[in-house]
């Protein structure tokens, strides 16, 4: 009888670990799961922000014609501009003056510009 219990026992501690095995994931499953993860939160972010990008998108086909008028509009006198400056980062902002004039002052530290003598004239 004490046979029967010690073999009992020595197969239920040698069952005992192979039963406990747990069967590891390859390594590539891991990195598709956190790819998996990544699609869905960015799935998630494109649903939040689908209202805002449509939003814009109404926004957008509005001002369209406005922004082609003001390019046709305003488009030589902003060259001629572009002609008289250099780099617009010598400048200051623009300053209105009471009398409704605009002035952009050139920094004072700014290098000396001369304009393209062969630059075409405007009448600003």
């Amino acid at each position: 009888m004490k046979q029967i219990l010690h073999a009992a026992i020595a197969a239920a501690l040698i069952a005992g670990p192979a039963t406990a095995q747990i069967e590891e994931p390859p390594e590539d499953e891991g990195f598709g799961l956190m790819q998996r993860g990544a699609e869905l939160f960015f799935e998630g972010i494109m649903g939040e922000m689908e209202p805002a990008i449509e939003d814009f998108r109404g926004f957008a086909e509005m001002a369209e014609p406005h922004l082609r008028a003001l390019l046709s509009e305003m488009g030589p006198a902003l060259m001629g501009v572009l002609d008289r400056i250099d780099d617009i980062s010598n400048y200051e902002a623009p300053e209105i003056l009471d009398n409704g004039d605009i002035i952009i002052r050139r920094k004072r530290e700014a290098p000396d510009f001369t304009p393209d003598p062969d630059a075409p004239e405007y009448d600003i």
